[in-house]
């Protein structure tokens, strides 16, 4: 009988495993900043109401927030191939899809996943705002596209950012996912790993570990960021 918990293969596959930390990063940051430009957009499409869109982005906010994460991802890894074979044969295009990597699929869906999430948060952070500043904005001149970036989203910014900084923790957390579409982030790389020697405990460790030290240096930076906004206002 081998050994019930190998620490020494723990150590040894810990940098095999680190390699999966620019995937993770970089899908949390690129689905959190144009999540973010979808929330804003989505936000506003429901706060004025904006004809047809404001139903589009009722039903699109319903689905994302209504289905797993998990089912998600799949469905942009498995409908996108689809969507491109129905155009090459509609068309008589020749588009091939097969030099794009998985993590650009991840891309798609946290963004998609984050930017339904984001226009809640963000659309009750701006309607926090009173609404006599836009009025009072307005009456000195400026337009409502103006005194929207000038005056209401900075505020509504400031009042977000313990939100957002969750968000972002959550979903960090949430790339995990992503190595059911081959993509060899940290939960990807721990699984290769605990394959090649069949020792899942000690790689799953290894990944809990990383993710754990990656949000606690997380939270003490967003932490400072916060207290400093604390300070200004």
């Amino acid at each position: 009988m081998g050994k019930i918990f190998d620490f020494k293969y723990m150590i040894e596959i810990i940098p095999s495993i680190l390699k999966g930390i620019p995937y993770t990063m970089g899908i949390a940051v690129v689905s959190f900043v144009i999540g973010i430009g979808i929330g804003l957009a989505g936000a506003l499409f429901k706060i004025y109401k904006v004809p047809v869109m404001n139903k589009v982005t009722g039903i699109y906010v319903s689905f994302i927030r209504g289905t797993p994460l998990v089912v998600q991802i799949l469905l942009i890894y498995y409908a996108f191939p689809i969507l491109i074979k129905f155009i090459n044969y509609k068309f008589g295009t020749h588009i091939d899809i097969s030099w794009i990597p998985a993590v650009v699929f991840m891309f798609i869906a946290y963004s998609l996943n984050a930017g339904a999430y984001l226009t809640e948060s963000i659309r009750a952070a701006i309607q926090a705002i009173d609404k006599g500043q836009m009025e009072a904005a307005q009456s000195v001149g400026m337009t409502m596209s103006q005194a929207m970036i000038r005056i209401i989203l900075p505020q509504a910014a400031k009042i977000s950012l313990p939100v957002f900084a969750n968000f972002f923790i959550g979903l960090l957390k949430d790339t995990s996912l992503a190595f059911t579409a081959a993509v060899p982030e940290i939960m990807g790389q721990a699984k290769i790993q605990a394959g090649r020697a069949s020792r899942f405990f000690e790689a799953y460790i290894d990944a809990a570990l990383i993710y754990w030290i990656i949000c606690i240096i997380l939270e003490r930076i967003l932490a400072v960021i916060e207290k400093r906004n604390k300070e200004k206002s």
